[in-house]
């Protein structure tokens, strides 16, 4: 775990240098592009000079990571201003709740839905779960949201359209709002987990210690959930972590069609209005959250299979 986290601590490093100097090789002035029309060479100077973006790359760089360290993302650039870390604050419970609940929906359509593919191989239901899985991988997720938001929002008006209530005004209102976004990211990631399993299960299924456990009598139910799904799970769970992680970068589209002002959303204003802290702050939650997704793997190898904890 020392180790591991040691790890993760130089990815977060790296992955945040790197974004750092490719910002400022990005072509266009984010200060010209804020004032626009509103002031001159003398102005943009003086502007650049009171936030320190006349400095040299280097001298910028070390004052970021010295500021980081000490928990201080810097201040917003663009509009009024505010500091990066009350931005974050406000987008990262709102992509989290999001990805969660897709998350949720994923494995409660994946695992019954591979398990029945594995134990029933080349039958009806298989075939069914299998067109069912590639029909999820084609579809895009603004398609999708978009479908739903005319079907279950504007035709049958069951489920608002657009939005983010936070869980504190209720949770019906916060969960209401959730329910279709989660439902487009969440089904493309279902249809993946779908697949890893049945693949992982069939092999399992035809290992010798199976026939072991049929032969003692075991129940369908107990060979099935005490023995094989277990040891079917150590490629799974590295395939429902990295989706994990993946949800949030799925998150970036799907926000913008809900109109919710998540991680996603923050990234690209960012990006647009050339915001160097906040897209440094964006990325740097991104990335904690692929490293740590990352990790919680690793230590699931050790709950799920003791030999792997024992190594």
């Amino acid at each position: 775990m020392l180790r591991r986290l040691i790890g993760s601590v130089i990815v977060m490093w790296a992955v945040a240098t790197l974004v750092f100097f490719m910002l400022r090789f990005v072509p266009g002035d984010p200060i010209a592009a804020m004032l626009a029309d509103a002031g001159g060479p003398d102005e943009i100077e003086a502007m650049k000079r009171s936030l320190g973006l006349d400095r040299s790359l280097f001298v910028q760089y070390g004052i970021w990571i010295q500021n980081m360290l000490q928990g201080d993302l810097g201040n917003s650039i663009y509009g009024s201003r505010v500091a990066v870390t009350s931005v974050l604050s406000e987008a990262i419970p709102r992509t989290l709740s999001l990805s969660l609940i897709a998350f949720v929906v994923a494995l409660v359509i994946a695992l019954p839905a591979g398990i029945l593919s594995a134990t029933r191989r080349n039958s009806a239901t298989d075939t069914t779960v299998s067109l069912l899985a590639f029909l999820g991988l084609s579809m895009p997720d603004f398609w999708l949201a978009i479908l739903l938001i005319i079907v279950f929002a504007a035709n049958l008006q069951w489920l608002p359209a657009i939005g983010y209530v936070p869980l504190a005004e209720g949770f019906w209102p916060w969960f209401s709002h959730l329910i279709l976004p989660s439902i487009a990211i969440g089904t493309a990631f279902s249809a993946i987990i779908a697949r890893m399993i049945r693949s992982s299960l069939l092999e399992v299924l035809k290992a010798d210690y199976m026939r072991t456990a049929r032969a003692k009598g075991l129940t369908p139910w107990m060979v099935m959930f005490g023995h094989a799904l277990p040891n079917a799970m150590i490629p799974v769970i590295t395939v429902i972590g990295i989706a994990f992680a993946l949800l949030i970068s799925g998150a970036v589209v799907v926000e913008n069609v809900f109109a919710i002002k998540g991680l996603g959303r923050v990234l690209i204003e960012g990006i647009l209005n050339r915001d160097y802290p906040v897209v440094q702050g964006a990325v740097l939650v991104v990335s904690a959250i692929f490293v740590f997704s990352n990790l919680i793997v690793d230590l699931l190898y050790g709950v799920i299979d003791p030999r792997i904890r024992l190594n």
